[in-house]
């Protein structure tokens, strides 16, 4: 592979990992603790379905690139010698670091494709029996997922910085 091909699949990986852990980290030390302190409940979850409306395309964007770029930069590094061959410290942080990833991906579906719609079905629920408990409960969920994948984020970033130092 040319060397300008090899630096391009590193700045795209880089920067898909900067746009997703970077949304994630932003949405839950910042945006979340924000958002519960000074909006009500109604309020927190249209402003997080909107957020969620701009940032899902975005974090699957960014996991296709990471899948691409990635599989290019393993191929070409001297350390990899096959599919499934683990031998080395490089090997097995790449092997954790792809088993924390592949966590991140089952996180952002449960949220994308069963939490989110959830939320939204409860809020409507809501609004004709004004309980909250539901909606409460599926927000608390969110924000333990949420947290999960951005624990899970600093994980896949110190693998990655292991894997470098082999």
């Amino acid at each position: 592979m040319p060397i300008w091909a090899l630096a391009f699949t590193y700045w795209i990986h880089m920067l898909a990992t900067v746009l997703w852990f970077g949304s994630l980290a932003l949405l839950s030390l910042v945006v979340i603790p924000a958002m519960r302190k000074s909006l009500d409940a109604a309020s927190q979850t249209k402003l997080m379905a909107a957020i969620q409306k701009k940032l899902d395309p975005l974090g699957w964007f960014s996991v296709a690139l990471l899948l691409a770029t990635g599989m290019f930069q393993m191929s070409a590094n001297p350390n990899y010698d096959g599919f499934l061959a683990i031998c080395g410290q490089w090997a097995w942080s790449i092997l954790v670091k792809h088993l924390f990833f592949l966590g991140m991906i089952a996180v952002n579906a449960a949220q994308t494709w069963w939490l989110l719609p959830n939320i939204q079905r409860a809020m409507l629920r809501q609004q004709k029996s004004g309980d909250m408990a539901e909606v409460a409960r599926l927000q608390k969920r969110e924000k333990l997922l949420l947290n999960l994948n951005v624990v899970l984020a600093i994980l896949v970033l110190g693998m990655t910085a292991l894997a470098r130092a082999a």
